[in-house]
């Protein structure tokens, strides 16, 4: 892996990382409306499987979705806004949080429902098969939702089609604030890759280069017509479910013990240790970022609202079996 790849690798981890950070203290301090789910601790996994993408490529998001729009390209600006409820967000102000897409980015859209990406993602390797293409769609998702009937699903038909999806769980052991290993019955997510008949691959999802190289290797086989693959990424949640989350759950011990294992501090001591970067380096990079978290809160906290009278624009209403937007 060459040395620019490893800087931009690690650009898009501190992204993430100081972007969701600032957006924390805005919703404690009752700036942002709506609900926050934090993706702190499991930048690797965003940042390592986009940078195998193209940008023509798809993904599909989920609840705790800020990484993986911002590892595609999205701007931060638009993502704040979206967050603040206005205008010039990338959903108008009208999805917050949960909801962001962009389908020029390739961002088929964030999704408050669990498991509400799998269909998505087949629809969208479908269609890449059906115009011979050779984009892939990435379908990122939780351990807890792999228990949902859309997975298998998605799974049995993607598998039975050859279509290119890449499945990528992030295990980050709860789901909400249920221990993964108190609703499945198999030791692995990846375990389930068996009964569809495609590759399953576990990495550490703390560990970036892991992750780009197996979403690599299952870009690769998916446009090459080789169909889908399983991809789960072993990682933690630093935060909780959401923010404000009392964590009667876990322990203050086991949530210490994982922030050991941060990406981010991992990576960058290995960047040192292979001499790519130096401290002053690391430091740019984390100033420049800051810079753009502080232009992006500007920008909307300068931008209008949503007007009233758009409140029913956008949607999809059924008449008579038609629907119109």
């Amino acid at each position: 892996m060459d040395q620019h790849l490893k800087r931009n690798l690690l650009k898009t981890m501190v992204r993430i990382r100081l972007f969701e950070e600032k957006v924390e203290e805005l919703f404690l301090s009752g700036v942002l409306p709506g609900f926050v789910h934090l993706y702190i601790g499991e930048e690797a996994i965003a940042s390592g499987v986009c940078s195998a993408l193209k940008k023509s490529d798809y993904i599909t998001s989920t609840h705790r979705g800020h990484g993986h729009v911002l590892a595609k390209g999205a701007r931060m600006d638009r993502m704040m806004a979206e967050l603040y409820g206005k205008k010039t967000g990338y959903c108008k102000g009208k999805g917050g949080s949960m909801h962001i897409f962009d389908f020029n980015l390739g961002v088929l859209g964030a999704n408050g429902v669990v498991g509400g990406g799998f269909p998505i993602a087949v629809g969208a390797g479908l269609s890449a098969k059906l115009k011979r293409t050779d984009e892939v769609c990435v379908c990122f998702f939780g351990d807890g939702s792999s228990n949902r009937g859309t997975f298998h699903e998605s799974l049995n038909m993607a598998a039975a089609w050859n279509l290119p999806v890449i499945y990528v769980c992030e295990n980050n052991r709860y789901a909400a604030t249920t221990p993964t290993h108190t609703t499945t019955s198999v030791n692995n997510i990846a375990d389930r890759a068996t009964g569809y008949g495609i590759p399953g691959v576990i990495v550490d999802g703390n560990n970036v280069e892991e992750v780009y190289s197996a979403a690599k290797n299952a870009i690769e086989r998916a446009r090459n017509g080789e169909g889908p693959t399983l991809i789960e990424c072993k990682t933690y949640r630093i935060k909780g479910h959401f923010v404000g989350d009392p964590e009667r759950y876990r322990s203050k011990d086991e949530v210490k013990e994982m922030k050991a294992l941060d990406p981010i501090e991992r990576y960058i001591k290995g960047l040192f240790d292979e001499n790519v970067c130096t401290i002053e380096e690391v430091e740019e990079i984390y100033q420049g970022i800051r810079n753009e978290v502080i232009i992006a809160i500007k920008f909307a906290e300068g931008s209008p609202n949503p007007e009233p009278e758009d409140a029913l624009t956008d949607l999809y209403v059924m008449e008579e079996g038609i629907y119109y937007a």
